[in-house]
């Protein structure tokens, strides 16, 4: 069975791949001749991950999921949240997302945080969501070398190290991804 995963984030492909079946042959964005923005409009990371498995059902044919993940920081009234990609501005980087978020976060005691990820299947003209959650809370300097985005400064529930410092198999255990693919390799299974 092939699936198309709609990403181009080499990363997510790499974190994901080793936690599908064997028998599903995961597809990027780039291997169906998609090279398009996919619009991301939505106000919920929920509404950004439909949108884009509309997008690549309605326009390419496939069956596919998409995700959309978000870190929500409670003092923060849950932001960066849906803009976490781009906390720092449209042309900003993952060292400007994470200075920014630190900054907002300097003189707050409370750094309780979570990502959630969202996954859009669509499967023989059926969508379905899976969710997954890891909560946590930001630390005051970036740690680790590993992982993407805001892993240097997450550090999850219950553990000493951040992400970045995570070996890749604990992370995809724990992590909000993670779960949400357990949830959508579950349900392929079943």
């Amino acid at each position: 069975m092939q699936l198309v995963f709609a990403t181009n984030n080499l990363n997510k492909i790499k974190e994901v791949q080793t936690l599908i079946p064997k028998d599903i042959q995961l597809l990027s964005l780039k291997d169906i001749g998609c090279f398009e923005d996919i619009p991301e409009t939505s106000n919920t990371i929920e509404g950004n991950a439909i949108l884009k498995a509309n997008y690549i059902k309605t326009h390419y044919g496939y069956d596919c999921f998409a995700d959309d993940t978000g870190l929500e920081v409670e003092v923060l009234d849950g932001q960066p949240g849906v803009f976490s990609a781009r906390y720092a501005g449209e042309q900003c980087n993952a060292n400007d997302n994470m200075n920014k978020l630190l900054l907002a976060l300097n003189n707050h005691a409370n750094r309780n945080a979570r990502f959630k990820t969202v996954i859009a299947l669509h499967l023989n003209n059926k969508l379905q969501t899976f969710t997954g959650i890891c909560e946590g809370e930001i630390i005051k300097k970036k740690q680790g070398e590993n992982g993407f985005g805001y892993d240097p400064v997450f550090k999850p529930k219950g553990y000493h190290e951040t992400f970045a410092e995570m070996d890749l198999n604990l992370k995809n255990k724990i992590s909000h991804r993670g779960k949400a693919i357990q949830s959508l390799v579950f349900f392929l299974n079943s």
